[in-house]
């Protein structure tokens, strides 16, 4: 029987923190009014996809979760530019950052090579 599970603690570290990171942005996206547009709920509809796809090893949860860690940065920097993103909130920028440093760490992209299916 195959069981599902939100958190993989067999995984290496990276990749539990980056699933922890995409929980974390899901809520703090409908903490600041994200239900309110569509867009807003396909942003933590995607976190949560991702992060659940990841801990139960599917790589198309890893591809998500890739995305869903560079769209926001992308969309920041498209709505204020490379200078308004580096000006404004750097704990979120750093939060980005993290998340995609996380999922591209070699000993992830190296697991989920190996493990994912």
């Amino acid at each position: 029987m195959e069981s599902r599970r939100w958190m993989n603690t067999s995984q290496p570290q990276t990749l539990q923190i980056a699933v922890f990171l995409l929980y974390i942005d899901a809520v703090f996206i409908v903490l600041y009014g994200g239900l309110a547009s569509l867009f807003g709920i396909a942003l933590i509809a995607g976190s949560v996809a991702a992060g659940f796809g990841i801990s139960n090893e599917l790589k198309w949860g890893y591809g998500l979760g890739i995305a869903m860690a560079i769209l926001p940065f992308l969309l920041n920097v498209a709505r204020n530019g490379i200078a308004g993103v580096l000006g404004g909130d750097l704990i979120g920028l750093m939060f980005q950052v993290a998340l995609v440093a996380l999922l591209l760490h070699p000993q992830s992209r190296e697991y989920q090579r190996i493990w994912f299916k």
